[in-house]
């Protein structure tokens, strides 16, 4: 790859013809229309936050550096930004109104109501670019390469730059676009951010069963995303038919998987909606995000839950006190032992040897209190299970 720094270009050279889409949220066009600003393996923009954006400016008005940009060169005189969009973004959105910075008085300034000096300083700043030239495999790694320091790349944001094409972009449009009327919706159910392609990442591990990277090689070149979209919203609308009721707990849950393994299950979503509300609002249960799973599994598998387990003191007390009966009997402090045929009739264990046991058991209603407590010596407890 070759590599040319150039020095005579300003803020003023690259904001001309700039153009931004705010439904999008991308800054699409500088330097005369010669410059993509954000091309379709570039993450969205994130610096509109009130501050990143704001220390951009804030760092060109002190006269601070702000850094190495770098351009692709696609064709002669046309460009696309490598590495710089979140700042160059920036100068774009600022010179033409879309925030302020604070002056030394702490008083908003938009770029068009400030002195002409501030003007020039502004427009007159040169920047460091440097023009790469080289085949597509080894721009694209050195797009991963720069991407190392700074706001890390997501997973997904370095898997759209190395499969970048028309699925990439039509998967964008549809699960990167906080605009989109269902990102409210979908947030119920995926964690993280859509502008970081959260969503898109979640769809494509939904769609391709884990393996991402393979999905996206092989639908690369396509102009269809018909599939990926049917397939994503089919476990949306699954998961809302099962669980009528949006809980915080079920956002991030492993969907794609739980709807493979539960969709052709019939569920009553009135029934379900009840043993939800009893459940999450049970002390006894530590895990409340297993919850969904759980009824899902017919309410069978109660490690989903991470049940409170009894505590020590407890524990100390139940045993103390089933061990000064068992001695007044002459039976086993263990309650399973005492009514066997074996020689273990009459033998007392040791605390260590035993455990904590649920009388009633607590998939049958039992609670974790000291009134269901008994201990069990290891062996019957491990084999009573939940009876």
């Amino acid at each position: 790859m070759i590599t040319t720094l150039k020095t005579d270009i300003t803020i003023r050279d690259i904001v001309d013809g700039f153009v931004y889409n705010e439904l999008e949220g991308k800054g699409l066009f500088g330097l005369s229309g010669k410059l993509t600003i954000q091309p379709e393996y570039q993450r969205n923009y994130i610096y509109a936050d009130g501050k990143r954006d704001v220390a951009v400016i804030d760092s060109i008005l002190k006269g601070y550096p702000i850094g190495v940009l770098y351009f692709n060169k696609v064709a002669d005189d046309k460009f696309e930004v490598l590495d710089g969009q979140q700042r160059i973004t920036s100068f774009g959105r600022f010179v033409t109104g879309k925030f302020a910075v604070k002056d030394s008085n702490g008083n908003e300034q938009y770029y068009s109501g400030m002195a002409d000096v501030q003007h020039k300083k502004i427009m007159d700043t040169p920047l460091l670019v440097y023009i790469c030239e080289g085949e597509e495999p080894e721009i694209r790694d050195w797009f991963k390469t720069i991407n190392i320091a700074g706001v890390e790349l997501t997973k997904q944001e370095i898997l759209n730059a190395v499969y970048s094409g028309p699925f990439v972009t039509l998967s964008k449009e549809e699960f990167s676009n906080s605009q989109n009327s269902n990102v409210q919706k979908w947030g119920a159910y995926i964690a993280g951010d859509v502008k970081r392609q959260a969503y898109l990442e979640r769809a494509l591990d939904w769609v391709s069963h884990g393996t991402v990277d393979n999905y996206m090689s092989k639908h690369r070149h396509e102009h269809d995303i018909n599939d990926l979209k049917t397939y994503f919203n089919t476990i949306i609308d699954w998961i809302s038919g099962v669980f009528t009721d949006v809980e915080s707990e079920m956002k991030g849950l492993e969907w794609g998987r739980l709807y493979e393994t539960y969709h052709s299950q019939s569920y009553n979503s009135v029934k379900v909606s009840e043993e939800i509300h009893k459940l999450l609002g049970d002390y006894n249960i530590k895990d409340r995000r297993g919850v969904f799973e759980y009824i899902l599994g017919d309410s069978k598998d109660t490690k989903l839950l991470n049940i409170r387990v009894f505590d020590e003191p407890t524990k100390k007390i139940v045993y103390a006190k089933q061990t000064e009966v068992a001695g007044t009997k002459g039976e086993s402090n263990c309650p399973l032992c005492s009514i066997g045929h074996d020689s273990n009739k009459s033998k007392f264990w040791g605390l260590s040897e035993m455990d904590a046991d649920h009388v009633t058991a607590w998939s049958k209603g039992g609670e974790t209190s000291i009134e269901n407590c008994q201990m069990l010596c290891k062996t019957h407890n491990r084999a009573k299970g939940n009876r």
